[in-house]
């Protein structure tokens, strides 16, 4: 049995921020920018929160092998470009993941829960040379 939670404004404000943002943010990010509007907000809020989000399937957790984790909003099935020289995270469209998963379902008689696709090199910025100097929070 689902546990019924309140309604939490820090939460609310979190999926916003996540609307509202091309990055892929950490939690400390996240951090940063709820402080000015709660101030009594605090990193391990923030992270519980978090959890929720993504054990509610509407947020989503991404490990890239970095030292913090990134998140974003689940609403699409797409791939993942990551800069091995900035850490800069691109969103990529990608074909018909229902399609592709069920023709391979049918072929190969798996069941798919999920789908990730992840791509590594360096973004066009860092390729020639005018990449960002700062990760991409």
């Amino acid at each position: 049995m689902t546990k019924k939670l309140r309604r939490s404004k820090q939460r609310n404000r979190m999926l916003e921020l996540l609307r509202q943002t091309e990055k892929h943010p950490t939690a400390t990010w996240l951090y940063d920018e709820l402080r000015a509007e709660f101030p009594t907000v605090s990193l391990g809020n923030v992270y519980r929160n978090l959890s929720i989000l993504v054990e509610q399937g509407t947020v989503r957790k991404l490990d890239f092998g970095s030292t913090f984790d990134r998140y974003e909003l689940a609403d699409e099935q797409h791939a993942h470009f990551v800069c091995r020289s900035c850490n800069g995270i691109f969103d990529l469209p990608m074909p018909s993941f229902a399609d592709y998963t069920g023709r391979m379902s049918s072929t190969e008689g798996h069941e798919f829960l999920s789908t990730r696709v992840e791509f590594f090199g360096l973004c066009r910025d860092c390729a020639d040379g005018t990449g960002q100097t700062e990760p991409d929070d």
